[in-house]
């Protein structure tokens, strides 16, 4: 065993042990309640970080009294907020602080961007308001430029409230990590299901009014989310690196169409209200501030010499689903050679970023599914299936720049590992690189087990499937990128134990999944 592969080793048993340490307080923190989400402090959705960098992070948190409450129990006034940062987790030594307003425009929510930190080092954060105090989070800054450091992070997201308990986050919280990737459906727009009906999947939980349109219901909506204390473990643990998907405005939605209205000058005012509410919520930077309806969400992110992470959206730029959406038999639009997914604007930024790159691996963090994925006769419009010679031009850019890439997708509510070959119809053709498909935290309910003969059967360049709730756990290192997929056994009650399902990896210079 060489020094790279018993350093992994050594993060995997101590993330084992951690995660260990963590049931123990399981029973303690279940799930949210409706009741025990209604009243509380100003603190009560909890603390986040995210959108590191070698020098600096983003120090998030949100006020609010009665998280359920349109406005949160807050008085629509600035309130001031302190902050501070220390080297330690008992603040004997901070080494900054500083001064903010939590505001009404903003729903009261705090970014704070700190700079001037020391690389690859974690540091320990707070807030303070009215004489009241946050909880203490942990975050750690990127390694340095060129850094070999390996990195040990997480992809997840898919956390539908009402299909269950986000334990998956609380053995998230329990692990030793980077950073986390969330790729999207942070939340769910969908109404309240009403006593007696049924939408999709098993109601464990349920949703707080109706379906989200305005920006006050988004806010509520969000709150409701970050009440969970398992997800605000998670977040008090580990910066996170957040993108979105559809459901953090609505189902499906692609460019300027709803799925429901087509080109619609209303949805234009929706997506504006969603994009808002989702960057007061998210621990991002304020170069994220939407302008209306847009913003831009894609970025770029450098962990040492070992990988760069290009996080992208496919939601803003791409195309309308052709084929009336859904697993449709391909009809002719399908096969339209301008077809965009990225936007040509994104696509060029990433192959730039990709060729411009010394780190040894390029992670596309994204959100939905670039492997062909045929049920049949028919493939998935919402994917990179409704848009192949998109998905063709991308990986034909990325094969010639020569670049060491892995896909990192959600979206489905099933884990799945395959390669990506410049033609997905020929299994002759070269495979360019490697997609690792994370499942959901709670989206779908408990899940199942078996159905992958058959999926593989269909799809040869799949090579594993799981339909269990959890997520990826990646591990990095300039000669090889590792992905462990766990799962906890149900959601449908809380404090579930974790279980890996399969481990693969890839070495760099060759774009093939090995078992791990």
């Amino acid at each position: 065993m060489d020094s790279t592969t018993r350093h992994l080793a050594a993060l995997h048993r101590r993330g084992l042990l951690r995660g260990a340490t963590a049931l123990a307080a399981l029973a303690v923190t279940q799930g949210c309640t409706r009741a025990e989400a209604t009243q509380g402090g100003l603190f009560s959705l909890g603390v986040a970080s995210g959108d590191p960098l070698p020098d600096g992070l983003v120090l998030w948190t949100r006020l609010a009294t009665a998280p359920l409450e349109f406005g949160g129990g807050i008085a629509e006034r600035a309130i001031p907020v302190g902050w501070e940062l220390a080297e330690d987790a008992g603040f004997r030594r901070v080494v900054q602080t500083g001064a903010t307003e939590a505001r009404a425009e903003a729903g009261h929510s705090v970014h704070v961007e700190v700079t001037g930190l020391q690389p690859g080092r974690p540091y320990w954060y707070r807030f303070t308001a009215q004489g009241q105090r946050s909880a203490t989070g942990r975050s750690r800054t990127t390694p340095a430029a060129g850094s070999a450091q390996p990195v040990r992070f997480v992809n997840a997201g898919c956390q539908m409230y009402e299909h269950g308990h986000f334990t998956a986050w609380r053995h998230i919280a329990a692990e030793e990590l980077d950073f986390v990737f969330h790729y999207g459906d942070y939340i769910y727009e969908y109404a309240e299901v009403p006593t007696g009906q049924r939408r999709w999947g098993r109601e464990v939980r349920r949703h707080v009014g109706g379906e989200c349109v305005t920006l006050a219901e988004y806010r509520r909506r969000y709150a409701q989310y970050h009440a969970d204390p398992d997800l605000q473990a998670a977040h008090a643990a580990h910066p996170f690196i957040a993108s979105f998907d559809d459901h953090e405005v609505q189902n499906n939605w692609a460019g300027e169409h709803s799925a429901t209205l087509g080109f619609d000058p209303a949805f234009l005012l929706r997506r504006a209200a969603a994009l808002q509410a989702w960057y007061e919520n998210m621990p991002v930077r304020r170069a994220l501030l939407p302008r209306g309806p847009a913003m831009v969400m894609h970025r770029r992110f450098g962990f040492g010499g070992v990988l760069d992470l290009h996080v992208l959206d496919t939601r803003q730029h791409r195309d309308p689903q052709p084929c009336n959406d859904g697993f449709r038999a391909p009809c002719e639009a399908v096969a339209r050679p301008g077809a965009q997914m990225l936007g040509a604007a994104q696509e060029q930024w990433l192959l730039d970023g990709a060729a411009r790159s010394r780190a040894a691996w390029q992670v596309l963090g994204q959100q939905v599914m670039m492997l062909q994925r045929r049920r049949g006769t028919t493939l998935n419009m919402d994917a990179w299936d409704g848009a192949p010679a998109a998905r063709a031009r991308l990986l034909a850019g990325l094969a010639a720049r020569r670049a060491n890439a892995v896909v990192l997708t959600g979206d489905v509510h099933s884990a799945w590992a395959g390669e990506l070959r410049l033609n997905p119809d020929d299994p002759a053709s070269p495979v360019v690189a490697t997609e690792f498909v994370g499942t959901s935290i709670t989206s779908g309910g408990d899940g199942s087990e078996g159905g992958a003969e058959s999926i593989l059967a269909q799809n040869p360049h799949v090579r594993f499937y799981n339909n269990r709730r959890g997520y990826t756990l990646h591990l990095a290192t300039a000669g090889r990128m590792q992905a462990v997929f766990r799962a906890v056994d149900v959601v449908s009650t809380p404090g579930a134990p974790l279980r890996d399902r399969a481990s693969f990896v890839v070495e760099a210079g060759r774009a093939a999944l090995l078992a791990g």
